[in-house]
Order: C-alpha cells, then sequence, then structure tokens
C-alpha cells in the first residue's frame, strides 16, 4: 500500500464521504487510490473555485467536512476566494494540496511555490508530511481540524514522493487529538446572570434591545430562543448581514437582517441603546466611506455578547431564557403567504421574488448571490414554505454557483435555487458542467442586467467622481452576456425570460425537471 491509498483510507475511515477535486500530476497516486478504496466520492469541478467553494456548501448542510483535492500552489491559489468565504462562514474545509517530490523542490521547477505561505491566511491549520508513514495520522488530524466548533479550513501539503512510497499495512485510523473541541463552549452561569442583569435594567430604563445572532442561532431552535428572551425584553431580533445558513419561512420565526447599505444599516440601528450579540460580531459596515462611521450601532450604544462564535450559542439563549424565567413563552412562528402574482408585464427582480415565494418546495435550500437584485426576492420569500438561506459570506464574489453545487451533493433529495447575479455568475460558470454531470438538482436563476450594478452604487457611495470610462467598466454588454447558451453548452437545460408570463412558465417547468436547469431572467 502506498501513501495515497493510506491517506484515502483515513480520510474515509474518519467520516468523509465526498471529495471535490481538480487534480494535476503530483496528485495521480491520490486519484488512482480512489479506485483501490470504496467510500470516497470524487465529483470533478473544472476550476478550482468551483471545488472550493462545492465544499463549503457541501459541509454547511451536512455540518461535516468535504476534502479539496487541488494541484500546488498555483491550483489552490485559484481555490484561495472561495477559501475565503468558507472560512468567513466558519465552514469545515479540508483541503489536501499537492506539491512537488520533496527532492525535486530544490530544482525550482516550473509550479514550485511556497504552497504553505500561500495557504495560512485562509486556512486555521496547515501541515506538510514529510513521509508516507505519516500521511494516514495527517489526514485524520486535517479532519480533526477541520472540524472544530465551529468549523476551520485545515489544509494537508501532500508532496509527490509521500504518495507515491510504500507504508506498512497498519491501522490508518489514528484517534483525533485529545484537545479538539467539537463543540462550542458553554457560557458560564456568572456570564448568564450579568446578561440577565443587563437585560432588567435596560428594561426598567426603558432603552432599546436589539439581539444579533449568527451561527447556528440562526437555526430554528435558536431563533426560538432569541424570539422567547425579545416578547419578555421588548427587544429586536435581527440576522447578521451575511449568513452562513439562515433556517426561515413558515413555521420559523422571522428576522429581519441588518441591511448591506451603510445608510439603511445605521438608520435601522439607530433607536438602540444596547447591542447583544450572539455568536456574531458587532455590526460594522462592510466598507469605510468618506464622512460615514465603520460602526452601524449609535455611539452611545453598549455592545454585550452573549457567546462569542466559539461559544454555544444556541445554549446560551437557553440559559438566559431559563434565568429570565420565559421558557414557557410560545415562539411567534411565521404563517405561510400567498402572494398577489403581477400579471403580463416587463420582468423585475420583485416579480420574480413573488412568483418564486408561491412556488418554493417545502425544505428548499436557497443560495442568494443575487447581490442589487436580491431584496425582492428575499422579501418575498421570507413568508414561503420552510426553507434554508445560503449567502456568500466573505464578499468575494462568485460563491454562489459553487455553494449551490455542494449545497445538491450533500442534500439530493432537496430542491435547491440558487438566486446568481450575473457578473458575479461568471466568476464561476463552470459550476453548471458539475451539475450537469452528476444530475444535481438545481434551478440557477441569473437576474440577468448586463451590469456590475452594485459596483455603481458604491461608486456613489465613496464619491468619486466618474465619466465614460469608469462606467465602462461597470457594463456586462457589447458583446451581452448569452446566459442560455453558455448553459446549454455545459449541459444545462435553460430557458429565457424577458416578461412575468416568461417566467412563471420557465420556473414552473425548471421545478418540475429532473436535473439541472437555469433561467437567465432579464430584469433592469
Amino acid at each position: 500500500m502506498n501513501g495515497a491509498t493510506s491517506l484515502v483510507k483515513s480520510l474515509v475511515a474518519n467520516g468523509v464521504e465526498v471529495c471535490f477535486a481538480n487534480p494535476g500530476t503530483s496528485e495521480m497516486h491520490f486519484v488512482a487510490a480512489l479506485d483501490q478504496v470504496p467510500g470516497l466520492r470524487c465529483i470533478l469541478g473544472l476550476h478550482e473555485t468551483v471545488v472550493t467553494g462545492a465544499a463549503d456548501g457541501y459541509a454547511r448542510m451536512t455540518g461535516k467536512p468535504a476534502v479539496t483535492l487541488l494541484h500546488t500552489g498555483p491550483g489552490l491559489a485559484n481555490g484561495l476566494s472561495n477559501l475565503h468565504n468558507a472560512r468567513k462562514a466558519w465552514t469545515p474545509v479540508v483541503n489536501v494540496v499537492g506539491e512537488h517530490a520533496l527532492s525535486h523542490i530544490e530544482h525550482d521547477a516550473p509550479l514550485t511555490s511556497d504552497i504553505q505561505a500561500i495557504a495560512a491566511p485562509m486556512s486555521h491549520w496547515v501541515h506538510t508530511s514529510q513521509s508516507a508513514d505519516s500521511l494516514a495520522s495527517g489526514g485524520a488530524e486535517a479532519i480533526a481540524q477541520a472540524s472544530r466548533h465551529p468549523g476551520h479550513v485545515a489544509t494537508l501539503i501532500l508532496p509527490a514522493n509521500t504518495a507515491w512510497d510504500e507504508v506498512l499495512d497498519e491501522a490508518v485510523n489514528p484517534a483525533a487529538t485529545a484537545d479538539i473541541a467539537l463543540t462550542g463552549s458553554r457560557v458560564s452561569n456568572e456570564h448568564i446572570k450579568g446578561m440577565t442583569s443587563i437585560l432588567q435594567k435596560a428594561m426598567a430604563s426603558h432603552e432599546a434591545i436589539a439581539i444579533v445572532l449568527g451561527g447556528h442561532c440562526l437555526h430554528a431552535p435558536g431563533l426560538e430562543l432569541a424570539d422567547k428572551i425579545a416578547q419578555h425584553c421588548s427587544a429586536t431580533v435581527l440576522a447578521e448581514t451575511f449568513k452562513a445558513r439562515f433556517q426561515r419561512g413558515a413555521g420559523r420565526v422571522s428576522i429581519v437582517e441588518i441591511p448591506y447599505p451603510i445608510d439603511a444599516a445605521i438608520k435601522m440601528l439607530s433607536p438602540f441603546k444596547h447591542i447583544v450579540t450572539v455568536c456574531a460580531k458587532a455590526p460594522v459596515g462592510f466598507f469605510a466611506y468618506p464622512d460615514k462611521p465603520s460602526t452601524l450601532y449609535p455611539d452611545d450604544a453598549q455592545v454585550h455578547s452573549l457567546a462569542s462564535m466559539h461559544d454555544d450559542g444556541v445554549q446560551a439563549l437557553h440559559d438566559l431564557v431559563n434565568a429570565l424565567k420565559v421558557a414557557e413563552l410560545t415562539p411567534r412562528l411565521q404563517e405561510q403567504q400567498t402572494h398577489e402574482e403581477p400579471t403580463e408585464a416587463a420582468l423585475d427582480s420583485h416579480a420574480v421574488g413573488v412568483l418564486l415565494a408561491n412556488r418554493l418546495p417545502e425544505n428548499a435550500i436557497v443560495v442568494d448571490e443575487a447581490i442589487t437584485s436580491g431584496i425582492g426576492p428575499t422579501n418575498s420569500t421570507a413568508s414561503a414554505a420552510a426553507h434554508d438561506w445560503l449567502e456568500v459570506c466573505g464578499g468575494s464574489i462568485g460563491g454562489g454557483m459553487p455553494i449551490a453545487t455542494g449545497a445538491a451533493v450533500a442534500c439530493p433529495e432537496r430542491c435547491v435555487i440558487n438566486l446568481q447575479a450575473d457578473g458575479s455568475g461568471m466568476y464561476s460558470l463552470q459550476s453548471l458542467w458539475t451539475q450537469a454531470r452528476e444530475n444535481l438538482k438545481v434551478v440557477t436563476i441569473i437576474f440577468a442586467n448586463s451590469s456590475y450594478a452594485i459596483l455603481k452604487h458604491e461608486l456613489d457611495n465613496v464619491q468619486a467622481t466618474s465619466g465614460r470610462v469608469a462606467l465602462d467598466m461597470m457594463e456586462l454588454d457589447r458583446p451581452t452576456l448569452d446566459w442560455v447558451a453558455m448553459a446549454s453548452g455545459m449541459g444545462v437545460t435553460a430557458q429565457r425570460a424577458t416578461t412575468v408570463d416568461e417566467f412563471r412558465r420557465a420556473l414552473d417547468v425548471a421545478l418540475a425537471h429532473d436535473g439541472p436547469f437555469l433561467i437567465e431572467a432579464v430584469v433592469p
């Protein structure tokens, strides 16, 4: 047995079921080992950003890491943008990155690079195996490190000689490191008592309270606990702006997200004197702007952390509910609503949202990278059937299509809807090919406004004087993108919709279709 085979055996023995891959020469022994070791499904992506983004989406829905297989430093570098997004989402990901044989590195061949330095900014743990005998334990350790609460990115560098060298046929399932924390720390009783006192004093003084949720607290149990606290304290529960996995719709507690536009966020938060964060940061602007603050809450507001990302936030909410003696309160759950559908007219993002909300399958997964076109669908689907809502958490555009791909691999029994802006969709268009190859149930709705509309807003926000040259950098025309042709070329069935009725018909066909389907929704 060679080192690569021992590594694959170790990954499978430690619970890994899927490998998203774009391999090269240095990883061929790993690829060959997939024929020798059953239990690891290998899925090809045509670009590394698809591979890393799909691993992000998969792990968000399963709670456990997939493995990515990447080719040396340049291959890893190609995937870094979506590893950045995974890191910001606290998603568990294990990267296996091929490297030259150790004896070859000194010759500085064309693909030679400092892989550890490339990996470090987007990884919580990086390790280079020095021998074939250490690969199995290295793989087990990578999985353990990635699985640390609340989820980490672990990168294992695989020199080619360690993959082809022989190892003894012995146990390849070493125990994970003893001090790895797989669950969050429990917040102390003293801290819960202190938070109880803060809330009681704020209530007595009639000071407005906002509870900002992130991480696992945006799943249904955390939302219900937070709502009980909010009822008792007359508080407002808010979701952080970018959410890894938000459970919403009918039967869930409905809360409002802090908006991305800085002026709207500052206005929303302006009444609050107390900001209580639970597995979330105190709200800050996405960017700095001239003459505007970086923090979104008032200067005289007090920020209190009930639980950090490394704590068990849901347990902390449970303990606070008990301390406030409000466990018997009934959470206020969203009822499903049917929206009045627009009649025949030119299509816009609001109409897309209404039509989707009325047809959203029960337990669907919605991946939102609609950017400026997302407000309508976000608002309309809040009262749709129960669903999970996933977003690109690190701001590195191009995550939507890969995340949808990985989520569909994780949950083949569920329908995945990808709300996708056209500009950011071009960053990872190759995802469609993987969806077709694996016959994944993904409905991609492209908001085709033929521009980087978000940049036009940002140009105004930063108060930059612009002319024709600047604006030309924000238009996706000359030529206009043909999404139906591109999807068809990737093996995905596609239709274009320019009116409400055309979109209605296309969406009905897409939801009934067995496999991936793309709708190019032409909107202003």
